[in-house]
């Protein structure tokens, strides 16, 4: 018995270093985007995207339905490329981003699609509402060496939401009917993540 015991020590000591030294994923800010698009006037859309995020990706190499996502997303960092538009959309008619900075998405779990997509759910918290979500996910892409010898994985998700669900209710009714901002808004995040050479 005390044999089998110095046997898997010696075991457990040769694999440790390996273990030791195997580089996480880690996630990749810049070059992560999350884009937006709204109906305006019922005639055309506006889009914009959140200059700021950031995020955990645990990602598992050998089980991907066994990976985690939490992404924390600045609220004032919305750039819709008009200044004044911009300023209504941070104000408290919208996302009241002085008392609510973060948009925050939380993944519960992971599921392989008939089609190929992995499906995410999770908890999606806006303007301090927290609803579930389902991201319809594209990837992860096959990994690939970048420049400086990092492993690379990309992948895409999309998902579409009522802003009315998370209190974001500020409209304004137009004469010929119809109304000035649509309620279903269209979600679609670009995510990178990279891991260093061991």
């Amino acid at each position: 018995m005390r044999r089998r015991m110095i046997l898997v020590a010696a075991v457990l000591c040769l694999a440790a270093p390996g273990l030791l030294h195997a580089a996480p994923w880690e996630f990749d800010p810049d070059h992560t985007g999350v884009h937006f698009k709204v109906r305006h006037l019922m005639v055309s859309s506006v889009r914009g995207e959140f200059e700021k995020v950031t995020g955990k990706i645990v990602y598992d190499e050998a089980d991907v339905t066994k990976s985690t996502a939490d992404i924390a997303i600045d609220a004032a960092s919305i750039n819709t490329r008009v200044a004044k538009r911009d300023e209504h959309l941070r104000s408290p008619d919208f996302l009241d981003a002085a008392k609510h900075p973060a948009i925050t998405f939380k993944s519960k779990r992971i599921e392989k699609a008939v089609n190929g997509t992995l499906k995410i759910t999770g908890d999606l918290t806006i303007r301090g509402v927290t609803k579930e979500v389902a991201l319809t996910v594209e990837g992860p892409s096959p990994a690939i060496k970048d420049p400086m010898g990092y492993s690379r994985i990309g992948g895409q998700a999309t998902t579409k939401i009522s802003r009315k669900d998370f209190g974001l209710v500020w409209n304004a009714a137009l004469e010929t009917g119809g109304v000035v901002v649509g309620d279903e808004v269209e979600i679609t995040i670009d995510v990178e993540i990279y891991k260093k050479p061991a």
